[in-house]
């Protein structure tokens, strides 16, 4: 018995002892804990506490960004500035046509007997878009919109339908020069009235005025931000008297008022002026000694651009290099007339014309260089297969082209053979692109 309870004391001191390791190994794992996260405490940088920081980050964060964001536009914007002025010039078209006619022919084709309405749209279809995509488009009316009560009208007295304005609006077009021969045909009550229904089609003029103030002002034109001025003329209003009291209406061509009109555009800084010229030799496709005459003195005072009509067909274009009385060299552009633009007409050469396509650029030194000229030979159709909807403009070259390949032979093999003979005469007549 003796010996078993000694036995039975040595197993319990041995458990005793291993109890204490396995408590002394725990607590010395504590420790170690507590001093490995002290260690850490006292190392890590301060921080205030979390409900402090939830209140106050959101203001600042903000505020850190402002500031960042601040930062990285006025950087952007200085490098957009430094961009500007690293910039050397500024470029943008300018598309011109000739006259706006309409014969009673025309209007009797756009008429639409059910709604008792006029609808001119089908004839630009094949040309609209190369007016459309110019930044600028400028032509020249040769009618007037005195109104139905009025009685619509030919040759020699004009009055067309209003819808005449608001498919040219359509297309693109964005000036109209009113100062023509025929532009007192309906009387000062019919010019009031085309500037009426040009007002209410959008479309931008000069020529004809209601009254002396509107006369005083020049029409300017915004194209990406560069200055441009119209100023328009006409040889007479034929033999039409200009009514009395009312000298206002009608810009004819007069040195001392052209002279007067080019100043006020310059004073008003125009960067380009801009002269719709109503002259020439009906019929004659080479401009005369006054057109070319009055084109110097236009150049010399300030003009920059001369776009000619009246004649009915074309006539030449010229790019000059013109020296100034200050010794200042400038490029110059004429071109003497641009033919018709729709019409009804049969006399030769007056059906073919061009869509005229400038390229222009303001340096950052601030003169003006016409850069490239090309244009668009079109065709004033007339086709004989229906009584109406038979007229329509056609771009040459195209129809040409799809007539050739035989993807479009409607206009069949005799007005294939005629239309490349008009392409022929529109290039000997203007003259070959600049």
């Amino acid at each position: 018995m003796m010996r078993r309870n000694h036995r039975g004391k040595r197993f319990a001191r041995k458990n005793f002892n291993q109890k204490n390791l396995y408590f002394i190994g725990i607590g010395f794992t504590v420790l170690l804990v507590i001093f490995i996260i002290s260690y850490a405490v006292i190392k890590s940088p301060k921080t205030e506490p979390i409900e402090e920081v939830t209140e106050t980050s959101s203001e600042s964060t903000t505020q850190e960004v402002s500031n960042e964001v601040s930062s990285n536009v006025s950087e952007q914007n200085s490098v957009e500035n430094e961009n500007i002025q690293k910039e050397t010039d500024t470029t943008f078209t300018m598309t011109a046509i000739g006259d706006v006619m309409c014969h009673n022919t025309q209007y009797w084709d756009a008429y639409i007997k059910e709604s008792d309405e006029y609808d001119f749209s089908y004839v630009f279809d094949d040309i609209y878009r190369y007016i459309k995509m110019s930044d600028i488009a400028i032509g020249s009316l040769e009618t007037s919109f005195a109104g139905k009560e009025r009685g619509y009208s030919n040759y020699p007295t004009f009055n067309s339908p209003d819808n005449l304005a608001y498919s040219l609006k359509k297309i693109g077009l964005d000036v109209l020069s009113t100062a023509g021969n025929h532009c007192l045909d309906m009387g000062f009550s019919g010019l009031s009235r085309t500037i009426d229904v040009l007002n209410d089609a959008d479309i931008s003029h000069l020529g004809t005025y209601k009254t002396q103030e509107d006369r005083d002002k020049i029409l300017f034109k915004y194209v990406k931000g560069i200055k441009i001025a119209f100023v328009n003329y006409t040889y007479g209003t034929n033999g039409i008297p200009v009514p009395s009291g009312k000298d206002f209406c009608v810009n004819l061509i007069n040195k001392d008022l052209m002279k007067k009109d080019i100043e006020s555009a310059k004073s008003q800084n125009a960067d380009i002026i801009v002269a719709c010229m109503h002259w020439g030799t009906e019929y004659r496709t080479t401009a005369n000694k006054e057109q070319e005459e009055l084109a110097d003195f236009l150049f010399k005072n300030g003009v920059d651009i001369i776009l000619g009509n009246h004649p009915h067909v074309l006539e030449q274009m010229e790019k000059k290099s013109v020296t100034l009385d200050d010794g200042t060299v400038k490029d110059c552009f004429v071109i003497y007339a641009l033919g018709n633009f729709i019409c009804d007409q049969n006399a030769e050469n007056t059906r073919n014309s061009i869509i005229l396509n400038l390229r222009i650029t303001k340096h950052l030194e601030g003169n003006i260089t016409i850069d490239k000229v090309n244009y668009t030979p079109i065709y004033m159709y007339k086709g004989a297969t229906s009584n109406l909807r038979r007229m329509k403009l056609l771009d040459i070259e195209k129809t040409i082209s799809n007539f050739e390949d035989g993807s479009d032979t409607s206009i069949g093999q005799t007005t294939y053979n005629y239309l490349k003979t008009q392409l022929e005469k529109i290039t000997s007549i203007v003259g070959e692109e600049i």
